[in-house]
């Protein structure tokens, strides 16, 4: 059994994280498939993706745009015109990353308002309505071409914004898009010249980096697009989309005539760069009449500016600009690139994991370290050749790491195991026994460890004794399986206090337990441990005793007796039966002290001895006593917060 346990200890380490696998897939799915899809990134030229339908520009906002024209927010009417000078390009679809959630209420015309309804005056009314007003100068701007503004997902926000038709095949499951009961889009005059609203939130996972675009989300009860899809909805000139469900359980997308594979939970994970990548245009430049290249393309605002809060952490990059993400996840979905998990891959990984680190054990075990580590290296580099081909030609998410990981990770703890046996059973052998006897001796010893009796010594020792009292009755009283049952619970129970106190169990002797206190090792203040010990023992069998289950059948209360002295200590035993256990006075009283509780309506009993260590605020003295087997009467105690039916000074 000692031989199997590096394997043991190996298997037990897969097993442990592959469940960790299973319950978080995540755990470090997600940061190596970011590495896997990075070393990947070059390969993308080669892979033979359908060319774009559109140019994609992204006119930002940037602190050059701001320190030239003015601070972050602009007003209504400088977006307007920023707006209006893209829509003059003619561009096919132009998608906006800000939120007009409020009103204009800096424009001229907004004022005005305001101080009319302050002061009521026909003529500031009239002034109102002659005013420059931004909300209508940027509703013309974004009317004036195929435009789509952004909504948020927002619980306190209204559940009836307006979206795109569906058309359904199937009965499509859609309860794992990300919902909320509702969403705040733009300001009412806004919305109504837009041809679409998207949603503009970029959820982040749980390390707080963005690897995931919502292509459809539920606002209230109504199902809408994310911002990327619905701007390149409005570039192919469809009215609405089609939504498929066909009878394996998947789901499908269909716009403009292409035919997407849909996630479960809504969102398209980012893929590698897309190629060729978005063109960034400043605005200032814009404003300043530079709109070449805007033509039949898809144009982007946003903004890189900080001050502007749409700064994202993604896999790539420490700081992104959301209204880049939504750009590059345009460039994929006209490459027809939507990333997808192996099926069944919260479970696959985990058994490949398993099998790759069964079979490097093997190797290890079999073969030697160094096989082992020639076979863990080859079949990982296989199944990272695997993984970067699922994704590159499959479009297949499969973790490159996680079962790698696991079958290393068993590896080393086997190899570790296995090693650090042999060296130290063969350190200790040549150590302890070089200097002694014939190399050919320890030789055949270190081949042969069961044949080992480790040398008895004498050691100081503090005896704790334990018995059942009417346990012979206990036996006539119930079945066998009861019996070991209930004496199973009874032992594991004290066993357990004594090693916690840092005893050891000598033996088992039907219902008795004898432990002992500062053997193998040293243990200061042994005297103190046992009867911490004997005390614990005490509490633990009354409230085990008072168990309803326990008390229906009598259980009987536990005597303790507790001695120190000298002993002899050593392995004792016959090939490789082999006890390391403990013979002298010390012993045999404190069995007997055990069975003097019974005589003095005790619960433990102290040898004068350990008394004497121990001092005498610890106990309380009960006076001199026979006890069977010694030729005077001994000084006997009992722990002082013990009730006892002697209260005699000494």
């Amino acid at each position: 059994m000692t031989e199997r346990l590096p394997a043991l200890a190996g298997l037990l380490c897969a097993l442990l994280l592959a469940s960790v696998q299973v319950l978080d897939p995540s755990v470090w799915r997600v940061r190596a498939l970011d590495l896997l899809q990075f070393v990947m990134s070059p390969l993308e030229a080669a892979a033979g993706r359908p060319e774009p339908a559109f140019a994609v520009t992204v006119v930002d906002i940037d602190r050059d745009s701001l320190e030239a024209i003015g601070p972050w927010p602009w007003p209504r009417a400088t977006m307007a015109e920023l707006v209006a000078a893209v829509a003059e390009a003619g561009p096919a679809a132009i998608g906006i990353d800000i939120l007009f959630a409020e009103p204009d209420r800096r424009s001229p015309a907004a004022l005005a308002r305001e101080l009319a309804a302050a002061a009521p005056h026909p003529e500031l009314a009239e002034l109102a309505r002659r005013l420059p007003d931004g909300d209508l100068l940027l509703a013309d701007a974004v009317a004036s071409a195929a435009t789509v503004l952004g909504f948020v997902l927002d619980p306190d926000g209204t559940p009836d914004l307006p979206g795109p038709p569906f058309l359904v095949a199937g009965r499509p499951d859609l309860r794992g898009l990300w919902r909320s009961d509702g969403g705040t889009g733009p300001a009412p005059a806004l919305a109504a010249a837009a041809l679409g609203l998207g949603a503009l939130s970029l959820p982040g996972d749980p390390d707080g980096r963005v690897r995931r675009v919502p292509l459809l989300v539920a606002a209230g009860p109504a199902v809408l697009p994310g911002l990327a899809l619905e701007t390149l909805r409005l570039a192919y000139g469809s009215a609405g989309y089609r939504l498929l469900a066909p009878p394996d359980g998947s789901l499908h997308l269909e716009v403009g005539g292409r035919e997407l594979p849909l996630p479960a939970d809504g969102f398209l994970p980012l893929g590698p760069k897309a190629l060729p990548e978005p063109r960034w245009l400043p605005a200032r430049a814009v404003l300043g009449g530079e709109t070449d290249g805007l033509q039949g393309g898809i144009v982007l605002i946003g903004s890189s500016a900080p001050e502007s809060g749409g700064l994202r952490t993604t896999a790539f990059a420490p700081l992104s600009p959301s209204v880049g993400i939504h750009a590059d996840a345009i460039g994929q979905l006209m490459r027809g690139r939507v990333l997808l998990d192996v099926p069944l891959a919260r479970w696959l990984e985990p058994a490949a994991g398993l099998i790759l680190a069964g079979l490097v054990i093997l190797a290890a075990l079999r073969l030697g370290p160094i096989a082992g580590l020639v076979l863990l290296t080859g079949l990982g580099l296989a199944w990272l050749g695997l993984a970067g081909a699922m994704l590159h030609w499959a479009d297949r998410l499969l973790d490159p790491a996680g079962p790698v990981l696991v079958a290393a990770a068993a590896f080393a703890v086997t190899t570790v195991g296995a090693l650090s046996l042999t060296r130290r059973r063969e350190l200790h052998l040549r150590e302890s026994f070089g200097r002694r006897l014939h190399p050919a001796v320890v030789e055949r010893l270190a081949r042969s460890p069961e044949r080992l009796k480790l040398a008895g010594e004498r050691r100081e020792v503090t005896v704790l004794a334990t018995d059942l009292e009417d346990f012979t009755a206990l036996t006539r009283r119930l079945a066998p399986a009861e019996l070991i049952a209930l004496l199973d619970r009874y032992l594991e129970g004290i066993g357990r206090i004594v090693v916690d106190h840092g005893g050891m169990i000598d033996k088992l002797v039907g219902d008795a337990v004898h432990a002992i206190f500062n053997a193998p090792l040293d243990l200061p203040g042994h005297p103190e441990r046992a009867l911490a010990a004997a005390s614990a023992i005490l509490a633990w069998t009354e409230r085990f005793r008072a168990e309803p289950a326990v008390l229906a059948v009598g259980f009987g209360r536990t005597r303790i007796g507790l001695e120190s002295g000298i002993v002899v200590v050593g392995d004792v035993g016959l090939g490789t039966r082999l006890d390391y256990t403990a013979y002298g006075e010390a012993m045999n009283l404190a069995v007997r002290l055990e069975g003097q509780n019974k005589l003095l309506g005790t619960s433990i009993l102290v040898g004068p001895a350990a008394a004497a260590v121990l001092g005498p605020g610890r106990l309380r003295p009960l006076g001199a006593h026979p006890v069977r087997g010694i030729e005077r009467p001994l000084l006997l105690f009992t722990p002082a917060e013990a009730g006892v039916p002697d209260q005699t000074a000494v």
